[in-house]
């Protein structure tokens, strides 16, 4: 008897049998079995069709002991993704699922199997599952099973294919799973194992609860101690399995609660391992180090600490070795670090002392649009309320050169935003003679002009105020510019706009109060009939506004 005719015997005399005999019926189960452990062409299609599957139903509804083969069958069946509907529509998940709660791991492992193939990517059915109540039982298997490597990788699988639906995660931020999974990740015996524990881990890490739990767990220190222990290898495997463990730290850490943990005062081992990242010579490690230290520095407290601890430096050196040719991420993230770092007041005048807006300068060189706007906002944020840093940046002819040719970059309005808003601090924080003097002759004035006209209010507001003090300081050097750019129609059109906002137009008031109090620009004023439009001003329902309007006109002579 062929192969072909030994199944079609076999299936004949499975659908005329009438009762659930076992010793009638395993022979033909065997010869079902062999056709499709032997890849037989169709075999699975033919027995779907044949008309059997009811009976399989059966023998699972009763728990016959039949049971245990029957779902052997199926699970190599269900490889053929067209018999996955038919046995859907046959009833055999339902039947299969209770024995999700049997106490025979064989049976556990045929079952778990058949469930997760015929259900494999069909949404509405692994809903019903996680509506069933799977997702406790799969966890519960793990746990009683846990050296069981066929039984275990059934479940993970099964876990990893439901973790992005939201019943599902609702249900394991309930099971405390994390120690489950961080068990089996010490123990993968391999890339492929780790893979699917590190997927599982990523979709439940996107919920705050999770990631606390996962933190009290310690699923970063284990992501940390196997990212040690495949460090240094060119294994593609291991090296894919390093990006998704330190990607998924950076968002773990993405938690205030799980960060605070993983930094532990900067003696968490979290902590000194993203440390030693900074130093590695792997750019994903490089990468996931910097935006984990920008991840700590979400506090003041922690930025403070950082800094005690040494961690500027680290970040340095890794930028300069990225300056030319380097990875553009790897300058953005650590860029990101620094700006963060130099939030609070103390750890600026601190980052200034150790040189760091001497060595950040190296990055000037960069031709990379997104590390060009990272820079500029680091330099802004280095100089905020810092007189020394802005007078030190504002007097360096190469950065001040730099920065212009940024202000003109035509394709990248980020770059040419954040350019404009440097020079605006420098002016505004150092309040300097030498600063303002270095800015006009670099031909910065224009750019603060035009960047008064901005769509962004607060930009429009930087702008006003730089050029208020810079004509407050030396007017001399800013009325040609002023002038050439016809500042002082602008203005006016600024008072006179119905739509303009209270606190623009306030800006606005500021620079002309600094204009009018310099006898170079008052013809200019007079030649625009800027008292006109300050008149109007003066029955503004803003009390502020109109008190401005008012003492501006008394400055120029005119009190009417």
């Amino acid at each position: 008897m062929t192969d072909a005719d030994s199944l079609s015997e076999a299936l004949k005399a499975i659908s005329v049998s009438t009762e659930l005999i076992e010793e009638e019926l395993n022979p033909h189960l065997d010869a079902v079995l062999a056709a499709l452990l032997e890849k037989k062409k169709g075999a699975a299609v033919e027995i779907a069709k044949s008309g059997i599957l009811p009976t399989f139903a059966e023998a699972l509804r009763n728990k016959s002991n039949l049971s245990c083969q029957v779902a052997l069958v199926v699970a190599e069946m269900a490889r053929e993704a067209t018999v996955r509907e038919p046995c859907i529509e046959a009833g055999l998940v339902k039947v299969l699922v209770p024995h999700l709660n049997s106490n025979n791991q064989e049976m556990l492992l045929n079952t778990g199997r058949a469930i997760g193939r015929i259900c494999f990517d069909n949404s509405y059915q692994q809903d019903q599952l996680v509506q069933s109540g799977v997702i406790p039982r799969l966890v519960s298997i793990m746990r009683e099973y846990p050296n069981n490597d066929p039984l275990v990788n059934v479940c993970l699988l099964a876990l990893c294919n439901l973790a992005d639906i939201d019943s599902a995660r609702e249900a394991l931020s309930e099971l405390e799973v994390a120690d489950v999974l961080t068990f089996q990740l010490k123990q993968a015996p391999d890339a492929e194992r780790r893979h699917v524990i590190l997927e599982i881990l990523g979709s439940l890490g996107e919920s705050d609860s999770l990631k606390l739990q996962f933190a009290e767990s310690g699923v970063p220190e284990a992501l940390s101690e196997m990212i040690r222990g495949l460090q240094g290898g060119s294994d593609p495997h291991d090296l894919c399995s390093i990006k998704i463990a330190s990607n998924l730290i950076v968002s773990l850490l993405l938690g205030d609660e799980s960060m605070q943990k993983c930094f532990a005062e900067g003696s968490g081992l979290v902590y000194q391992d993203v440390l030693s990242w900074l130093q590695s010579s792997n750019t994903q490690l490089q990468l996931s180090g910097a935006l984990a230290i920008a991840n700590f520095a979400r506090n003041d407290s922690n930025c403070v600490k950082m800094l005690d601890l040494g961690v500027v430096p680290h970040i340095l050196t890794l930028l300069e070795q990225h300056v030319d040719e380097g990875d553009v991420s790897v300058q953005h993230a650590g860029l990101s670090a620094l700006r963060n770092l130099a939030i609070p007041a103390t750890n600026k005048v601190r980052m200034l002392e150790d040189g760091v807006t001497e060595r950040i300068k190296t990055l000037l060189r960069s031709d990379m649009p997104p590390v060009q706007f990272k820079l500029l906002g680091t330099l802004r944020m280095m100089v905020d309320g810092q007189e020394d840093a802005a007078l030190l940046l504002g007097r360096d002819a190469t950065l001040l050169a730099r920065v212009m040719e940024w202000c003109e970059a035509k394709d990248h309005a980020g770059v040419r935003g954040e350019a404009s808003r440097l020079l605006a601090a420098l002016i505004r924080h150092s309040r300097s003679t030498e600063v303002v003097d270095a800015v006009a002759k670099a031909d910065g004035i224009r750019h603060l002009i035009s960047m008064a006209t901005s769509e962004h209010v607060i930009m429009q507001n930087e702008a006003l105020v730089a050029l208020a003090i810079a004509s407050a300081i030396d007017i001399e050097s800013m009325k040609d510019p002023f002038r050439e750019a016809e500042l002082l129609p602008m203005l006016k059109k600024m008072l006179e706009d119905p739509a303009g906002v209270v606190e623009v137009k306030f800006s606005a008031l500021g620079l002309i109060c600094s204009l009018a109090n310099s006898s170079v620009m008052k013809q200019d004023l007079d030649s625009v009939n800027m008292k006109e439009s300050l008149s109007k001003m003066t029955d503004h329902n803003s009390t502020k506004l109109a008190s401005q309007a008012s003492s501006i006109l008394a400055i120029l002579g005119d009190t009417s």
